[in-house]
């Protein structure tokens, strides 16, 4: 399927073939509360009644408030997340938000994409 972009234009959300749902935030992005609130909205819709393992690609995201956090701690349509990152500030924003929050399901933080997806893939095999 397409992407579809989050209301807001911070993001998109495809659900591939390969049955992962790839949230993409931009580059340099501050994530407020309605950027996450609309993101999950997008990804609860595009899952239909199904539940996925979701990739986050946070690379370079600038911020995420702590009002943002607490959404992404609500039960979505995403299994298991892989939160894909490139630098140590991604590890912080990442490492905060699980050391702070209860995710609703398994949560990893990763520095590769292989990786990421190997972990991802663990779950529907």
């Amino acid at each position: 399927m397409e992407p579809v972009t989050v209301d807001g234009g911070k993001g998109s959300v495809e659900l591939r073939a390969d049955g992962v749902i790839h949230l993409i935030w931009e580059p340099k992005v501050r994530i407020e509360i309605e950027d996450a609130q609309a993101a999950m909205a997008t990804v609860n819709r595009i899952a239909g009644d199904g539940n996925y393992p979701m990739l986050v690609d946070m690379a370079t995201t600038e911020n995420v408030s702590r009002e943002a956090r607490g959404v992404f701690s609500i039960p979505c349509a995403a299994n298991r997340i892989a939160l894909l990152g490139a630098s140590p500030v991604d590890r912080i924003i990442a490492n905060f938000f699980l050391g702070v929050h209860v995710p609703p399901c398994p949560t990893r933080f990763f520095t590769s994409r292989t990786e990421s997806m190997r972990w991802l893939q663990q779950a529907t095999n």
